[in-house]
């Protein structure tokens, strides 16, 4: 499978070495921009399988860039908005309608549910597709095991007997 590659996008040097960092241990190819203008032409550029996006960017708001990214991309390209600035369920819920993130973060990162979505949003469908059976095939299967013997209530679970720890 290929690496993927995650477009990178904070005015903050540190936040921007940090997340790099993180997706770089996790095995991902990392591209950095420090502004919304040079974070526009890298995704145009680069073509990123996924962008994390600061909401307060210079040249090109954060917000800008999310509707950019998910308009041009036609939503193909996920897009994870992190921000310090904006907190609350109300940007959370602005972030993912109306600007089309499909993540929303606020920092300081929740590192292991920020990892999660990333592994989540770069999930390779196309790939998972291919080794599902052909629905047919599962219907078949289903009703001939509708016909086989019953299976005996009760033994899906086993029975613990004894005292709890």
């Amino acid at each position: 499978m290929a690496e993927k590659k995650i477009l990178v996008v904070d005015y903050d040097a540190a936040s921007l070495e940090k997340i790099s960092k993180l997706l770089k241990s996790h095995k991902y190819r990392v591209v950095q921009a420090a502004d919304g203008q040079a974070g526009y032409e890298a995704f145009l550029t680069g073509k990123p399988d996924l962008a994390v996006v600061e909401a307060m960017l210079p040249k090109l708001h954060g917000f800008d860039l999310v509707q950019k990214i998910s308009r041009e991309s036609q939503g193909r390209v996920p897009v994870v908005l992190v921000t310090a600035l904006y907190k609350g369920s109300q940007f959370r819920q602005e972030a993912t309608s109306s600007l089309g993130a499909t993540e929303f973060f606020e920092k300081p990162l929740d590192i292991a549910a920020f990892l999660a979505a990333i592994k989540r949003l770069l999930h390779d469908e196309d790939e998972f597709e291919d080794e599902l059976p052909d629905p047919n095939t599962v219907i078949e299967a289903l009703s001939r095991r509708g016909r086989g013997p019953a299976s005996p209530k009760g033994d899906e679970r086993p029975q613990h007997k004894g005292h709890r720890l």
